[in-house]
């Protein structure tokens, strides 16, 4: 595989309020907001990968084509910190076996553990127990 020139720089998520949103990934990620730009929220750059929230007010359609993974050593207990911070479990996903939780605006992504999991022939997971 040849090398490329080409990187991912920033995450860019669209949202309603995007200062709303911006907090809620501050608190949850521990990465504090560093700037405003035009209609951006910027979180502070982490392992060169930038996360910025911009206003849209065009509704959200459908399932999210791509999503978040966020890892914690107490799955269980991310969730109810996500939960104070005005998130929810997703319990239409709940037979897939993986942890998802949408953010205030919608927006699902996954709490999965820290170490290695089993996943079984169907892509289910089995950290829940």
């Amino acid at each position: 595989m040849a090398d490329s020139s080409v990187r991912i720089n920033a995450l860019i998520v669209d949202a309603a309020d995007p200062e709303r949103l911006a907090r809620f990934w501050s608190e949850l990620l521990g990465r504090p907001i560093v700037g405003r730009t035009g209609p951006y929220v910027w979180l502070r750059r982490e392992n060169d990968l930038g996360l910025g929230f911009q206003r849209n007010a065009g509704p959200r359609r459908g399932k999210n084509r791509l999503h978040f993974d966020v890892s914690s050593a107490d799955p269980a207990a991310e969730q109810q910190r996500v939960e104070a911070l005005g998130g929810r479990r997703l319990e239409e996903y709940a037979d897939g076996g993986f942890l998802v939780m949408a953010d205030p605006e919608g927006n699902e992504f996954c709490i999965i553990p820290e170490g290695p999991f089993e996943l079984d022939d169907e892509g289910r997971a089995d950290y829940l127990g």
